[in-house]
């Protein structure tokens, strides 16, 4: 059980670790304040970026051994502690303290979904869903990116970042919903790889990422990191329960606890979208009308403060 422990906070770590690279490959490319899908081809050849893909990976793969060991509310919980390493990082590649108010509301996230996850049942018979479900699942979530990939050039970015991690999140746990259902099936019957859901899977992924890595953009990454983190499970929950099969909450205290739990999720969320922690590196407020942000000095070279075009000093 203690190795398990030890093994799901290496998993945490990890995934934070991989998460806080590709935000600092994330701002520093080119372009405007939300890029197209060939931003994740650019992005795909930076050695940082790709250490930090690996690193996030590594830690899923620790958290899975993790679940191998222990119950799962122990670990589910145990992993939401990225959020604390995610926090921590940030301020370290920014070079700037951590404020008691991103520990507060770091806590509150923490606290929220673990309560989310602890209060859905967690069912174990296999789940179904036809291609055609799957199909207007994923056309759903992707007319909803288009009309927030529209919307976000003209949002600042506190606001910009919860949209674009809450539809990254909602896409993720698509993903996650999808491939559940085709793992689940490939474990009887390895040719259910073979059936539509598994390039709707690829598809929504990609576009989960392609709204990850802008929120990651937008410089706010403990906000960008929190919303994914709350959001990603929460859909895939929510999706489980509706579609899968697997239920919800039972009693009307739990109903309430649960709502409780994610109210509490966002109102932490929303405060670090909110907090003045920004990375230094990252583009202006970006209107549709704003020009594209040229490239800013690096700190280091520079024996000047510099401030944000949002006004927001490092």
């Amino acid at each position: 059980m203690i190795s398990s422990v030890l093994i799901a906070l290496a998993g945490a770590f990890c995934m934070a670790l991989g998460s806080a690279l590709q935000e600092r490959d994330a701002v520093r490319a080119p372009g405007r304040s939300v890029a197209p899908a060939g931003f994740l081809v650019h992005l795909a050849r930076r050695p940082r970026w790709l250490m930090g893909t690996a690193g996030a990976g590594a830690g899923v793969v620790l958290h899975l051994i993790a679940l191998s060991g222990a119950p799962l509310t122990i670990i589910q919980p145990i992993g939401v502690s990225g959020l604390v390493f995610a926090i921590v990082l940030s301020a370290l590649f920014n070079r700037r303290r951590v404020r008691p108010n991103e520990i507060v509301a770091g806590a509150a996230v923490m606290a929220g979904l673990t309560g989310l996850l602890l209060l859905f049942p967690h069912a174990a018979q296999t789940p179904q869903m036809s291609s055609g479900t799957g199909l207007a699942l994923t056309g759903a979530i992707a007319v909803l990116g288009g009309a927030a990939y529209a919307a976000a050039h003209w949002m600042p970015p506190g606001p910009r970042v919860l949209l674009l991690a809450t539809v990254g999140g909602a896409a993720l746990g698509t993903t996650s919903a999808l491939a559940r259902v085709v793992g689940a099936n490939a474990a009887a019957d390895w040719t259910a790889v073979l059936t539509w859901l598994t390039p709707l899977c690829v598809a929504i992924a990609l576009l989960g990422g392609l709204f990850q890595q802008n929120a990651y953009r937008t410089g706010h990454f403990a906000a960008a990191y929190a919303t994914l983190l709350v959001v990603d499970p929460v859909v895939g929950a929510g999706i489980g329960a509706l579609m899968l099969g697997e239920g919800l909450p039972a009693t009307p205290l739990d109903q309430a606890l649960a709502a409780g739990a994610a109210l509490l999720a966002i109102g932490g969320t929303v405060v670090l979208a909110l907090a003045r922690n920004r990375n230094p590196e990252a583009g202006g407020s970006g209107g549709a009308a704003a020009a594209p942000h040229a490239t800013e000095p690096d700190p280091a070279s520079s024996g000047t403060r510099q401030t944000t075009t949002s006004g927001e000093s490092r």
